[in-house]
């Protein structure tokens, strides 16, 4: 038996080792091949999908600009009608705006005119107000001035009275001095007479050493009661000193008490000067608030009653019947004797009331209203009282009655020592 040849066998294993290294290369080339084409199909769907997402962007902006140019397009529409509705708007503006600046102007000019009627009111206010206040300042400083020159008149002649009682005193000094000189010459002569007689007459000299002793005495006692006359009249030069110095403070006080009166007039004129201030504001307010009532009485449609009024707050207005109906309804209530209805009330603490009364064409009073009360209920109802009292105040003038049919005037009442309208 022969053994296989080496070679024999080792041929088919290796043609079987190259079948299967070529299957292998086959598959792995296959397997490539494979791998390209899902590489390429992959390629393709990927260009394809962003062939579709381009196209797809590009409708979006189309779409997108469609859209954009529609919003423009609508934008500029709605821009179109706002310019419109603007320029209408602004026209209709415009045309209120002229209306309402009218409507302040004509508002101004009227406010301006009851400012001047005010303005004017206040002054003349203000000008009588000083002119009182004035008057009474000077009547104060001349009846300080009196007393000062009153109280200087006393000093002067108490001073006067002191010099002259100091000159009797000194030509009374001067008397009693050419006295006593005249003694002492008598008693020198004397002496020498005595001393020429002595020898011959002792008697004689004993008498008359006697008559000097006698005589010395009666000098000793005139002396004596010249000395209790000047303490005396010392004791009353210095009484009448200090009389003066009495008088000089009673001048002073006087003075002083001028000064403190001045001083209280001064304050008393300050709260009177605020007073009069308040009361001006309040009239201020009342005028205002009166003025807006006229305004929107005028706007609004006439009332059944039809009454034309007219108003006067002040001495000044251009309607002259009326400022002189005015003033003599003012004078008939201060000439007749009024002021007795309320002379206990005005003793108590109270406010100048400020008032107004409504006459009717006929001269009877329609109403008195209180823009400043007194602050007494019994004083307020004096003064209606004495309003009504004085009714009726005389018909209207015909000029007058043809313009209105209630006047409504405002006054100041001022009670003093009569009563005065202001």
């Amino acid at each position: 038996m022969t053994l296989p040849n080496i070679a024999d066998t080792q041929a088919p294993a290796e043609a079987e080792e190259q079948r299967r290294q070529d299957a292998i290369r086959a598959e792995q080339t296959a397997a490539r091949e494979a791998a390209q084409r899902e590489a390429d199909r992959i390629a393709l769907v990927q260009n394809e999908t962003r062939q579709r997402e381009a196209v797809l962007q590009e409708q979006a902006r189309a779409e997108q600009a469609a859209q954009a140019d529609a919003a423009r397009r609508e934008a500029e529409r709605q821009e179109a009608e706002r310019r419109e509705l603007a320029h209408h708007e602004a026209q209709r503006r415009a045309a209120q705006e002229q209306k309402t600046a009218q409507e302040q102007a004509r508002l101004a000019e009227q406010a301006r005119q009851d400012a001047e009627r005010m303005e004017a009111a206040r002054r003349e206010a203000e000008r009588e107000e000083g002119a009182r206040l004035a008057q009474r300042e000077v009547e104060s400083q001349e009846a300080a001035r009196r007393e000062a020159a009153r109280q200087e008149t006393l000093a002067q002649e108490s001073a006067r009275q002191e010099a002259a009682k100091l000159e009797q005193a000194r030509l009374a000094q001067r008397e009693m001095e050419k006295q006593e000189a005249a003694r002492r010459e008598a008693a020198q002569r004397e002496a020498a007479r005595q001393e020429a007689a002595r020898q011959d007459q002792a008697r004689l000299a004993q008498l008359e050493a006697d008559r000097q002793e006698a005589a010395h005495r009666e000098a000793a006692q005139r002396e004596a009661a010249r000395q209790q006359a000047a303490q005396q009249e010392l004791a009353r030069q210095e009484a009448a000193r200090q009389e003066a110095g009495r008088q000089e403070q009673a001048r002073q006080d006087a003075l002083r008490q001028a000064e403190e009166k001045l001083a209280q007039a001064q304050r008393d004129k300050a709260v009177q000067e605020a007073q009069r201030e308040e009361r001006l504001r309040a009239i201020g307010r009342q005028l205002n608030e009166e003025a807006v009532k006229r305004d929107a009485a005028a706007k609004l449609p006439p009332t059944t009653s039809g009454l034309r009024r007219g108003w006067l707050f002040g001495r000044s207005d251009p309607n002259g019947d009326m400022v002189q109906y005015a003033r003599a309804m003012s004078q008939k209530i201060e000439m007749n004797q009024a002021f007795d209805t309320v002379r206990e009330l005005v003793k108590q603490p109270h406010t100048q009331p400020v008032v107004t009364v409504a006459v009717r064409a006929d001269g009877s009073v329609e109403k008195i209203t209180f823009v400043v009360s007194s602050g007494s209920r019994a004083l307020d109802a004096a003064i209606e009282q004495v309003v009504s009292s004085q009714a009726p105040y005389g018909k209207f003038p015909p000029n007058l009655a043809r313009q209105f049919d209630v006047i409504e005037i405002r006054r100041t009442w001022i009670f003093d020592m009569a009563i005065r309208l202001e």
